[in-house]
């Protein structure tokens, strides 16, 4: 089996190039991988198109990036929350290009694409605004939109604890999209709150198996996004 740890948040995205879609685990602060997002920011990489349920609130994370100029377009499914300003700011300027996407069709995206298939009907946001240019279709007498799965190049996400190959688990709703998002990128990079030796992990409670994680870094103690940003923290 494979040793997929590494040293460090950098040497885990060293191969990140321009214009990269990039999906980031977490539903607002809930399993946000901040150091690896941080990390991302690092790289200077543009051009990036980002997958994720928000965009990001504060000046850290997600919203750093947003701010720093790296983000062309954002896929989510709320674009405004709680302490989100850096977006919506940008969008309202015509510097950020935004798909809206219902959540749970933002996970069936996800799952499709990570199950190689292809696109999906759904009546979710039939007869509103996003189903503009989408092929509607009729079963048994209920009208459905067509959805696309989606894919990436690199997913991001964090785990309550990892194995050496890259098995993990995580806390509670933490949890969120990570599982779908390992399974639908090409690599997926961890950070773990705990990286342990295989066999620590009991394998009936193991949520994404090790196949789909390429990388995984340990951060003992992982930033919150709302401590950060009761702080006045930004980044860079």
């Amino acid at each position: 089996m494979i040793d997929k740890r590494v040293a460090s948040t950098a040497d885990a995205l060293n191969s990140v190039v321009d214009g990269y879609t990039v999906m980031i685990g977490g539903f607002g602060e809930a399993g946000s991988p901040i150091e690896l997002i941080h990390a991302l920011i690092d790289t200077g990489v543009t051009g990036l198109t980002i997958v994720n349920n928000n965009t990001g609130s504060g000046e850290v994370g997600l919203a750093a990036l947003i701010k720093n100029g790296q983000v062309d377009k954002m896929i989510c499914s709320y674009p405004r929350s709680a302490n989100s300003t850096v977006f919506p700011d940008l969008y309202r300027a015509g510097k950020i290009e935004l798909e809206l996407v219902p959540q749970g069709t933002l996970a069936e995206r996800i799952r499709a694409g990570g199950a190689g298939i292809a696109a999906f009907y759904t009546p979710t946001a039939v007869g509103t605004d996003l189903e503009s240019g989408k092929e509607r279709r009729e079963f048994n007498g209920r009208t459905y939109i067509l959805e696309h799965g989606l894919t990436a190049d690199l997913a991001l996400i964090k785990a309550r604890a990892a194995d050496w190959h890259g098995n993990l688990v995580f806390n509670k709703t933490a949890r969120n999209f990570a599982p779908l998002m390992a399974t639908a990128a090409t690599t997926t990079v961890v950070q773990a709150a705990a990286v342990v030796a295989p066999g620590a992990l009991d394998p009936e409670v193991i949520v994404t198996p090790g196949i789909f994680v390429n990388r995984v870094v340990e951060i003992a103690a992982p930033a919150h996004e709302s401590e950060l940003i009761e702080s006045g923290a930004t980044y860079p």
